[in-house]
C-alpha cells in the first residue's frame, strides 16, 4: 500500500510539473504575441512627399509611411493605383493635407479603409487664397476660382505652418500608441528646433534682396513668399494655361519688373514658362516644391531666388 502511494504521488508531481511547464509555454506565447504587436510599426499614409518627412521625424521607427503621390506625378490630376487601394485596408492613420486629389478620392479612401483615422493637417494652420495670374492691377478681368480650389494647398512650403502641422502629427501619433509618447515628443522638439534653424537660415539668405519679385509657371509658393516677405506672380491658375491675353499682361508686367527667371516644376508642362522666357529675354528654372528631402531643398531653394533675384 505505501508503494502504491508514493507511485501516485510521484505520477501528480510529475503532472504538476508538466502543467508548470506548459502554462510557462503558453504565457511566453501571449507575451511574445503581445510584444510583437506593439513593436509592430504604425501604417500611416499621407499625400505628398514632404508629409512623410513631416512624419518620419517625428515618429521615427514607430512608422511606417507611405505616400500616394510619388515624385514626377502631378497631385492635381493624381489617380491611385489598385495596389495603393489594397494596402490603404491595412492602415491606420491617414494625413490629408488639402491637394486636389484628396478632394475626388478621399470618401474612397476611406471606405477601402474604414477604421482608419483621417487626420487634416490643415487644422490650425493659417490659410491664404489661391493666388491667380488674374490678382493684381492688371488682371482683374477674370472669374475667380471655385470654392474647392480658392484655398491654398501648399502649406507645407511655410516652415512656420509645418510646426503647428508636426503639433498635430504628434498628437495623432500618440493617440495611437500613448506609449511612445516619450519618444514621439523628443523626436518633435528636435523636428521644431531644425524647422526654426532653416527658417532663420532662409531669412538670413534672402534678406538683403531689393528684388522681391519672381515669376513662376505653377503657384506653389504662396505661402512661402508669404513667410520671407516676397511676391510670387503665377502663370498658371489651376492647372489651366493662362489666356493670349493673361500672357500678353504676364509678359508686360515681367518686362516692367525686370524679370529675368521663370520658375518651373517637374510636374507641369514648361511651354508657357519657355514662351515668358524668350519673350522677356530671361531663362526657365525649375524648383521643386514636392521634394522628399524637405529641409535641405527649402535652403536649396531659397538658394536658387537669392541668386535669381539679384
Amino acid at each position: 500500500m505505501m508503494a502504491i502511494t508514493g507511485k501516485k504521488t510521484g505520477i501528480s508531481r510529475s503532472l504538476r510539473m508538466k502543467s508548470r511547464i506548459l502554462l510557462g509555454m503558453i504565457a511566453g506565447l501571449i507575451l511574445c504575441g503581445i510584444c510583437t504587436q506593439a513593436s509592430e510599426p504604425i501604417k500611416v499614409f499621407v499625400s505628398v512627399a514632404p508629409q512623410a518627412y513631416f512624419v518620419e521625424r517625428i515618429a521615427g521607427d514607430k512608422a511606417e509611411v507611405h505616400v500616394m503621390v510619388n515624385p514626377g506625378q502631378d497631385p492635381h490630376t493624381y489617380e491611385p493605383i489598385p495596389r495603393q487601394m489594397a494596402a490603404l485596408s491595412k492602415a491606420v492613420i491617414y494625413f490629408r493635407i488639402g491637394i486636389t486629389f484628396e478632394n475626388a478620392w478621399m470618401q474612397k479612401i476611406q471606405a477601402a479603409s474604414p477604421g482608419m483615422k483621417v487626420v487634416d493637417l490643415r487644422q490650425g494652420v493659417p490659410l491664404l487664397e489661391m493666388q491667380c495670374h488674374e490678382q493684381g492691377d492688371h488682371h482683374d478681368h477674370h472669374l475667380p476660382l471655385p470654392d474647392d480650389q480658392a484655398k491654398d494647398p501648399h502649406i507645407w512650403l511655410s516652415p512656420s505652418r509645418v510646426k503647428i502641422m508636426a503639433v498635430t502629427i504628434y498628437n495623432a501619433l500618440v493617440e495611437n500608441a500613448p506609449s511612445q509618447s516619450d519618444y514621439f515628443n523628443s523626436n518633435l522638439q528636435q523636428f521644431l528646433a531644425d524647422l526654426e534653424r532653416t527658417d532663420q537660415q532662409i531669412r538670413t539668405m534672402l534678406a538683403p534682396l531689393k528684388n522681391r519679385k519672381f515669376m513662376v509657371y505653377h503657384p506653389a509658393w504662396g505661402y512661402f513668399a508669404a513667410d520671407y516677405n516676397l511676391v510670387q506672380i503665377p502663370i498658371e491658375t489651376a492647372g489651366k494655361e493662362p489666356s493670349a491675353r493673361a500672357l500678353t499682361d504676364l509678359i508686360a508686367m515681367a518686362k516692367a519688373e525686370k524679370v529675368k527667371v521663370v520658375f518651373v516644376q517637374k510636374q507641369f508642362s514648361k511651354r508657357s514658362a519657355e514662351v515668358m522666357a524668350r519673350e522677356i529675354g530671361g531663362r526657365v528654372v525649375a524648383m521643386d516644391p514636392l521634394e522628399g528631402d524637405y529641409l535641405n531643398n527649402l535652403i536649396h531653394t531659397a538658394g536658387i531666388l537669392a541668386e535669381a533675384l539679384q
